[in-house]
């Protein structure tokens, strides 16, 4: 019961990866929003859509929103501070190398996730599965990495590091509060929202979306900001971490593969050969799991 309950969590990270995988290229259709109000507008939405959801399912929202004080500030500063220095590496080095090294929190949660106390077994076919997925996803920036652009504020490198230590940090840690549903992580939307709505308000110029904007805004809400961190909340605290660990470099390589089909990004070489070593990765990492389960079977 045990192993199809973190199958089943497993599967339902997978949700988070896809939606994740779309949050380039709609985030490119929300251009010229500036970062904070784009943060703000987008939780904001998570937070109404999170809102009507519980209604309708006949759940009092307001008690479903509540969750103990740790977990709230582990999510709401997980979820801001990766939002603010994403957007602040972005802004300060070449965005290629800023996301491939913020890019860095799969592989960090599949080693994390082995010295948390009770944490997943971590096998050699997790670590050369990881190791396969990295050199992947820095392939697919590699052809951009050729671009005149070069980068000297080492604070941005830092900030995009940063990104991939809270994420994955905050998804093995997550796994302590197991018992606190994940529906209440609305509650942290509005946080978020509120929060970005301040520095927004702080530090930048509104623009008024246009209809187009407000098209990817709304499923960004919905989707990568929304959905998405829900489904990898669920995941986290009762799937197999190292699995999942690997199986978010799938994200980068279909992100990509999107941006290549919308005329985005041109396709190459790179490109196919991501998809290999990616997905061949991900495949690795998830053979000793299924092996291991069916040893245990009666009769096998």
């Amino acid at each position: 019961m045990i192993n199809q309950r973190a199958g089943k969590a497993t599967a339902v990270g997978l949700i988070a990866i896809g939606l994740w995988s779309g949050l380039a290229l709609f985030t490119v259709a929300a251009g010229g929003i500036p970062p904070f109000e784009l943060l703000a507008l987008c939780f904001g939405v998570a937070f109404a859509s999170g809102r009507v959801v519980l209604v309708l399912g006949g759940a009092p929202s307001v008690g479903r929103l509540c969750r103990p004080p740790a977990a709230s500030l582990l999510a709401f500063f997980a979820i801001f501070l990766y939002h603010a220095l994403y957007f602040f590496a972005l802004a300060t080095v070449p965005p290629a190398r800023a996301s491939l090294i913020a890019y860095l929190w799969p592989l960090l949660i599949v080693l994390f996730s082995a010295l948390v106390p009770g944490g997943d077994r971590l096998g050699y076919r997790h670590l050369v599965g990881a190791a396969l997925g990295f050199i992947g996803a820095a392939i697919i920036f590699m052809d951009r990495q050729a671009e005149t652009e070069q980068a000297s504020n080492v604070l941005g490198y830092l900030a995009a590091f940063a990104c991939a230590a809270i994420w994955s940090g905050y998804s093995v840690i997550n796994r302590r509060f197991e018992e606190v549903p994940s529906q209440t992580l609305i509650g942290v939307y509005g946080a978020v929202a509120l929060a970005g709505a301040t520095a927004h308000l702080l530090f930048e110029d509104s623009v008024v979306p246009t209809v187009h904007q407000w098209l990817a805004v709304l499923f960004l809400g919905m989707g990568p900001t929304g959905l998405a961190f829900l489904a990898w909340d669920y995941a986290t605290k009762h799937g197999n971490m190292p699995l999942l660990g690997t199986l978010s470099y799938l994200a980068p390589l279909i992100s990509t593969l999107l941006l290549v089909a919308s005329g985005q990004s041109q396709a190459s070489i790179y490109v196919g050969l991501s998809a290999l070593l990616i997905v061949g990765g991900a495949g690795l990492a998830c053979y000793p799991g299924r092996a291991k389960e069916n040893a245990k079977r009666p009769g096998t």
